[in-house]
């Protein structure tokens, strides 16, 4: 233990467990009871052994801190510390000890619990008789969110007089008019309140960022904020509190370097997509690694997370801060820490409520019957076009009249599939307590979930076909102090989910409601309508078309033929153990964790045939119908019974294993030199319940070593070594194993002395730098990459120089290579750590990284080489990708009343392909991927729409397909490399263009306020340098007659409508890949701005109440859909603007 000066007391914030009833124990000691009080047993149960001749004070309590859990607090100018003392103990108690050392002195002592107060006796004696003219002040202390802070301390200035805030956050404490309060509490700016005729006092404490992040999570332990010189970016969890199911989705733009995109509001999996500086390999999984208390978990896993039970949140960077991880830490880490216990007199409970109602941030629009067949008709007439017959007038006209909706169906898909709003209920409930020996953190959450499809199912059959999700999450934290060196962690997270959906996916469902028209055929036929003669009840009749060229399906029938039920459960319990070994060393400790991670599902799907009429022979009489035939499309009538599915039914499961063995040893010499350093065992084993083939029944298995060094002189001048050294089941020996080593060096420039002048203007400066190696062994969803698989069953190929020779026999289906190797990302990163007059931070970063041997098939090989088609892979590939990112925070407590809090985020990440193994685009160079980035399009270049057919016989001739016509688009030659065009459009025309569909830029700013006991906060969140490609949208076709999109319908060519840079091209029944290929006339800029979260809250006592909201704006350039989703035809799952109630009490 350390002794501490109370000079420094507030600042380092150590008055957590500070004596409760100073004025008692002031009146004790006045009475004669001067040289001792014991609060609890601990002073009456510890013993000691010392030695003390001719030692200082300082010394002697030195050395009882470090045998004992004591703290002593004192002023320098309290006691003689250079006195030396001559004394033995043997197994005596502190209380002995203390009377012996302060016999014939003018100090008195003062011991609670493990905290011993050492001051003079006249001190004591003028405290008492100042209580004897002090008054009770009480209050509240509460953090710009309204919620209660517990421990914080509350100090009369110049004293040792004070208490501690309750779990309510309420306080009491006795003061004479006109002393100051200090109250102080880690992460938040000391307060002084000067007390005149004050009774009630009610604070609101200010975030201090440079002591929020004092302690900074980073790869395998944590270091203080000052000395990291790594990039490391972390956020409160409070930020993260938004009303959303899914955790990934809070990501964007609050993180730094943080790439985040949510392209679904589907429940269940409407979690967002997310990367770390970007994307800087195409060979293999781009995504982070993940830890959650020392344990590896998925993408899936994290989203079930609930905000409320996370302590801390940091994502690792730069090499120096994900080299430890070795094969996994190429891409980025994310590391979350879950709340812990804390040693309460009674437990804290806090419950949250919460119900959302969402709706679609944007409904695609689609034509009515009488619009569609009017355009049907009309590219009907277009040249080129097929020879369907167009729709009657007076179809047209019934339609419009709605006389009758059997003969003249006007069916809006979308409307009978899908309602306007989905709703979600929230629960959760935490628990905090424990002791000096035992605490605990026990959380409990539910969330049920449903989906925007209607309910329909239950009109013919006994189930619901809308999605519905239940989600339980249970965590349990416990700790335990076996000794004052030896402890004990247990944490067990379970996450069951219970999903209930269609068993038609519901993005095919969307996507049947364009290839839908709505005139074709109506929902059903119903059994009451005496007109038809060839009447049938047992079983729907439901709407469907003559059988052309394939079956038309009915959207609606698709949507309740079935569901799924499907049930996850997720098992994450970790064991570990600290034990302090300053017997052998001081500052030198160890670590051990074991982890057990259970996964399984149980998938069954249900599903029903049903039979499809159209319209045959209709009569009618005195101009009205008065019978008709229906024709089943099958023949034959199908059976619908709902049965199981069986290939759609599985169960399946995983389970890992892991260990860790740690070393850790930090110690200061002389106040100058701070060393650390750590060294670490893995081992990790991940099994398939549920083989499939002998591949999967082997178990993974992987080992590896990761060891530091720091050092740090006068916390000025900082230097960093890491590194990671793993093998991989991947590769041949000689490659198996890789070392990843990692630098960095750092400098505190605002500790110089010369600084001291300008640290209320620049408070913190820090400049830092690393460079190292990282590895990736994740590079293929197949194993043993280095081995030959071959096909020993009688399989055929072709070989020769033009394929045109056919074999039969054993197959090699990848061919055997020894030198595949580890892909290696090379890292380099330069920051800067600037605070501006205690409030103002900015965080600012530079990156670059070269990621090479990135595994790829091989895409260049001469049929010569007569290897039939087999798949030949290596390390080919080379990618770089540079940016910046940062951050920038703002806390002001502008009056005792009024808080303010603004921060802002900003990533930039540009890739680059630098080496692909593709066939030499030497005539066609822009054809190639190199220089472009990894996601970026191959489009033709679109010029405009043709004005009519004689621009098109003097144009160059587009083989892309089709007939080309006036109106159609009209493509760019482009020049081969030599400046010349072969007066022909066709793939050698197609370049990489625009710009990745991945953001290259996302950012972020938001404030919040807090006014008395209201609080209000805003989000914005956007992303530039993005692009989408619009698809699989357009109307009619060979097969199917799908819908026409309204946009289409607002500006499309036509003989009336000749404008050459419409919307649409010219109208045409039959497919025309002309105007369907990829090309610049589909691509959009996919920027966007948003409203992503807006809360208005009001506090009372124990009570808080919020409204918030998410995705409220959107503003684009992009209008047709939420840009946010991507390309396509928008009809998909949307994402949703979501309504949020909540409620949180706190007991």
């Amino acid at each position: 233990m350390t002794n501490i000066d109370a000079n420094d007391l507030n600042k380092r914030s150590v008055l957590k467990n500070y004596i409760r009833r100073m004025r008692l124990l002031v009146i004790c000691l006045i009475l004669g009871l001067q040289m001792s009080y014991g609060e609890n047993s601990y002073s009456q149960t510890v013993t000691i052994s010392l030695n003390t001749a001719g030692k200082t004070v300082k010394s002697v309590l030195d050395e009882i801190s470090q045998k004992t859990e004591f703290v002593f607090i004192y002023q320098d100018n309290s006691l003689d510390l250079d006195r030396r003392v001559h004394e033995r103990f043997e197994e005596q108690g502190i209380n002995h000890i203390l009377d012996a050392l302060f016999k014939d002195t003018d100090n008195a002592y003062v011991i609670s619990g493990r905290q011993v107060y050492i001051t003079k006796k006249k001190e004591v004696k003028e405290e008492y008789e100042e209580a004897q003219q002090t008054k009770r002040v009480t209050g509240k202390i509460t953090d710009s969110k309204g919620e209660s802070l517990i421990g914080v301390n509350v100090v009369i200035k110049g004293t040792l007089n004070g208490t501690i805030t309750d779990v309510d956050g309420n306080f009491e404490v006795n003061v004479v008019p006109g002393q100051t309060l200090v109250i102080s509490f880690i992460g938040f700016k000391k307060q002084e309140i000067l007390i005149n005729d004050q009774s009630q006092l009610t604070v609101i404490m200010e975030e201090d960022q440079t002591q929020l992040d004092d302690v900074v999570v980073v790869g395998y332990g944590n270091q203080k904020k000052a000395s990291v010189v790594g990039s490391v970016q972390s956020i409160q969890p409070a930020e993260l509190k938004v009303p959303s199911t899914q955790l990934s989705t809070s990501f964007a733009g609050r993180v730094a370097g943080l790439i985040a995109v949510q392209r679904s509001g589907q429940p269940g999996a409407d979690g967002a997509n997310f990367w770390i500086r970007g994307i800087s390999t195409f060979g293999g999984t781009t995504s982070p690694l993940i830890i959650l208390d020392g344990v590896q978990i998925s993408s899936g896993d994290l989203n079930n997370i609930d905000p409320e039970i996370i302590e801390s949140f940091s994502i690792l960077k730069d090499a120096t801060a994900t080299a430890l991880y070795g094969t996994l830490g190429a891409n980025g880490v994310m590391i979350i820490t879950t709340k812990t216990g804390k040693n309460l007199t009674k437990p804290q409970i806090n419950v949250r409520v919460e119900s959302s109602i969402a709706s679609p941030t944007y409904k695609v629009d689609l034509v009515d019957g009488v619009k569609y067949m009017t355009m049907y008709n009309e590219a009907q007439k277009n040249p080129s076009s097929s020879s369907y017959i167009p729709y009657a007038q007076s179809k047209i006209n019934g339609t419009i009249a709605g006389d009758d909706p059997l003969l003249y169906p006007n069916v809006d898909w979308y409307d009978e599939l899908f309602n306007n709003y989905q709703t979600t209920q929230k629960g959760i409930v935490n628990i905090t307590g424990g002791s000096e020996k035992v605490d605990y953190f026990t959380s409990l959450s539910a969330s049920h979930e449903t989906g925007l499809l209607k309910s329909r199912s239950k009109d013919y059959f006994s189930y619901n076909n809308n999605i519905r999700l239940w989600r339980y999450n249970f965590q349990n934290n416990l700790r335990y102090n076996l000794t004052s060196s030896t402890k004990v962690a247990l944490r067990l997270n379970v996450q069951l989910r219970d999903e209930n959906s269609p068993n038609k996916g519901t993005n095919s469902l969307f996507s049947s409601v364009i290839n839908s028209n709505p005139v074709d055929f109506p929902i059903m036929y119903p059994t009451t309508d005496q007109r038809i003669m060839n009447m049938t009840s047992d079983h729907i009749m439901w709407g469907g078309k003559a059988n052309t060229n394939q079956r038309q399906e009915n959207p609606l029938a698709e949507m309740i033929r079935g569901f799924n039920s499907d049930f996850q459960s997720t098992v994450i319990a970790a064991l570990q153990l600290d034990q302090k070994l300053d017997f052998i060393t001081k500052g030198l400790n160890f670590s051990g964790l074991y982890s057990f991670k259970n996964w399984s599902r149980t998938h069954i799907a249900r599903s029903a045939n049903y039979n499809q009429y159209y319209l045959g022979n209709v009569f009618y009489n005195q101009g009205a119908v008065s019978e008709y035939d229906l024709v089943r499309t099958t023949g034959s009538p199908v059976s619908t019974v709902l049965d199981i599915v069986g290939g759609d039914s599985f169960g399946r499961g995983d389970r890992t294993m892991y260990f860790q063995a740690q070393l850790n040893y930090k110690r200061t010499l002389n106040d100058i030199h701070t060393i650390g350093a750590m060294a670490l065992y893995n081992q990790n084993e991940f099994n398939i319940n549920t083989p499939t083939s002998l591949k999967g029944s082997l178990p993974k298995r992987k080992q590896g070593l990761a060891g530091r060094l720091t050092y740090g002189l006068k916390n000025r001048y900082m230097a960093e070594f890491n590194f990671g050294y793993n093998g991989s089941e991947n590769f041949a020996k000689g490659h198996r194993f890789g070392f990843f080593p990692s630098f960095a060096l750092g400098y505190n420039v605002s500790e110089e002395p010369y600084w001291e002048s300008i640290k209320p203007i620049v408070s913190h400066l820090k400049i830092r730098g690393s460079w190292g190696k990282v590895g990736n062994d994740q590079t293929s969803g197949d194993r043993f990459l280095y081995l030959a698989d071959i096909n020993l069953e009688d399989a055929g190929y072709r070989t020769g120089i033009e394929q045109n020779y056919s074999q039969s026999g054993p197959v090699y289906n990848r061919y055997q290579n020894d030198d595949l190797s580890w892909e290696i990302g090379t890292k380099t990163n330069i920051g800067i750590d600037l605070q501006l007059f205690d409030s103002f931070e900015f965080v600012f970063d530079i990156f670059k990284e070269k990621r090479e041997n990135i595994f790829l098939q091989r895409q260049a090989i001469p049929n010569f080489f007569g290897t039939a088609g087999t798949k030949i892979y290596g390390n080919l590939g080379v990618v770089e990708n540079k940016g910046f990112d940062g951050a920038i925070n703002y806390n002001k407590q502008v009056s005792p009343d009024l808080f303010v809090s603004v921060k802002g985020t900003y990533s930039f990440a540009k890739n680059k392909i630098l080496e692909y193994d593709e066939p030499a685009f030497r005539e066609y160079p822009g054809n190639s991927r190199v220089g472009h980035s990894v996601n970026q399009y191959l489009l033709y270049t679109a010029d405009r729409l043709f004005i009519d057919n004689a621009e098109v016989e003097n144009s160059p001739t587009q083989l892309i397909g089709g007939f080309i016509n006036g109106g159609d688009i009209k493509y760019v030659d482009i020049p081969n490399i030599n400046g010349e065009t072969d007066g022909q459009i066709d793939q050698n025309d197609r370049r990489y263009m625009g710009h990745p569909s991945v953001p290259e830029f996302v950012y972020g700013l938001g404030t919040s306020v807090q006014y008395r006991k209201w609080d209000f906060s805003l989000f914005f969140q956007g992303v530039a340098r993005t692009s989408l490609v619009m698809n699989n949208f357009h109307p009619f076709g060979n097969s199917l007659t799908r819908n026409v999109l309204e946009f289409i319908a607002d500006d499309y060519w036509s003989e009336n409508n000749q404008n050459i840079y419409a919307k649409y091209p010219r109208l045409s029944i039959a497919d025309n890949p002309n105007n369907t290929v990829n090309s610049t006339y589909w691509l959009r800029d996919a920027s966007f701005l948003k409203l992503k979260n807006l809360e208005f809250g009001y506090s009372h006592k124990y009570l808080r109440v919020y409204l918030s909201g998410t995705n409220l704006l959107t503003f684009s350039k992009f209008k047709e859909w939420d840009p946010e989703k991507g390309g396509g035809s928008g009809l998909s799952y949307p994402t949703m603007r979501v309504f949020n109630l909540g409620i949180q009490l706190t007991l």
